[in-house]
């Protein structure tokens, strides 16, 4: 049973929902006893974050779609209001990336990232607000990343995608103020999570894909998710200190946050173990399920490292609390921004 007594069940929907972040939001909705319809095009994973929803306290519906097809996603939407009820909330979070530079990423595979990380969000919004401002009533949550504002190498497909759904984002929030109604948007900005995408994604590196440090579990993500779904007045939330650290850095310098990255970027993104044939099959084009039913969870391979709670993720869910620590971060960056630049003369 749900421990969220007081709680009016939702209908919320997670585009995304057989792994990862996507997963362990599911997870958190189905705990305060909402009904949760899960999309991705993963059977497996799919029943298997159904059990996950149902065995915390929600009402599970899966709905297999490639969320790159508009048309699947329509109609998976319309089943979602026949079988469930009126949509409340709908989490865009589907994930599709290339590890290897930009020279070597195929044109049909950096068409692919962008028809899912980013078209799946704009098809998501768009079958979700059909349905919201009719009723004027309703929220959609952008999952996004501080790559949407900082790109870092080996990642030019996916950080395009991100930066295209935050400019997007901004300008469909714009529009939906304008015109007064209720419906709102809001994006969370993740840092670096323990999720099985770096088993899953394409990669053409010479080591094993890893995020880069600090890492966080999946939970607390999912747990920003919730709130922004509660409360979409707010434009977007920052999760993890290492989130505010970059977009700040970048607003700060850039050029010198360029740099930077050239020199680490690489060797951060990579583990030492070789990229060997036994390494996990990529999902770009086909689920990572494969034929045999592989069930990846929310959790990827870095347990031992990842951190299951953000003060900071905590404290921006508070303004007052959130400005002085945003504050102190910017302090911080510009005493160690000085000290790098003597240390380059």
């Amino acid at each position: 049973m749900s421990t969220h007594r007081h709680h009016q069940p939702r209908t919320v929907v997670v585009a995304g929902a057989s792994g990862g972040v996507g997963r362990a939001t599911a997870r958190a909705f189905a705990a305060r006893g909402d009904r949760v319809a899960l999309l991705a095009r993963g059977r497996a994973g799919l029943d298997a974050a159904a059990d996950d929803v149902r065995r915390a306290g929600g009402e599970a519906l899966v709905l297999p779609v490639d969320v790159a097809d508009a048309q699947a996603v329509e109609e998976a939407a319309a089943r979602v209001e026949e079988e469930l009820g009126p949509i409340d909330i709908w989490v865009n979070n589907a994930f599709a990336g290339v590890f290897a530079p930009f020279t070597e990423i195929e044109a049909d595979e950096f068409r692919r990232v962008t028809e899912v990380a980013y078209l799946g969000y704009v098809h998501g919004t768009r079958a979700a607000l059909r349905r919201m401002l009719p009723r004027d009533h309703g929220a959609v949550v952008q999952v996004g990343s501080a790559l949407a504002y900082r790109g870092i190498p080996l990642q030019s497909a996916y950080c395009g995608a991100k930066h295209a759904i935050q400019g997007w984002n901004e300008s469909l929030r714009c529009e939906l103020l304008h015109s007064g109604t209720r419906v709102r948007t809001t994006m969370v900005q993740l840092p670096a999570l323990n999720t099985p995408q770096f088993d899953w994604v394409l990669s053409r590196l010479p080591h094993r894909a890893q995020p880069v440090p600090p890492i966080y579990q999946p939970e607390v993500a999912a747990r920003a998710v919730v709130h922004a779904a509660e409360h979409p007045g707010r434009r977007e939330y920052w999760v993890g200190i290492s989130t505010v650290g970059t977009l700040l850095a970048n607003a700060v310098a850039p050029g010198l946050l360029d740099r930077y990255l050239a020199r680490t970027g690489y060797s951060s993104q990579q583990t030492g173990e070789d990229n060997g044939p036994d390494v996990g099959p990529a999902n770009l084009w086909h689920p990572a399920d494969g034929p045999e039913g592989r069930d990846h969870g929310a959790h990827g391979r870095f347990d031992a490292v990842a951190a299951s709670g953000s003060p900071q993720a905590s404290a921006s869910r508070h303004h007052a609390v959130l400005a002085g620590a945003v504050a102190l971060t910017g302090a911080a960056l510009a005493v160690g921004l000085a000290g790098y630049r003597r240390c380059r003369r």
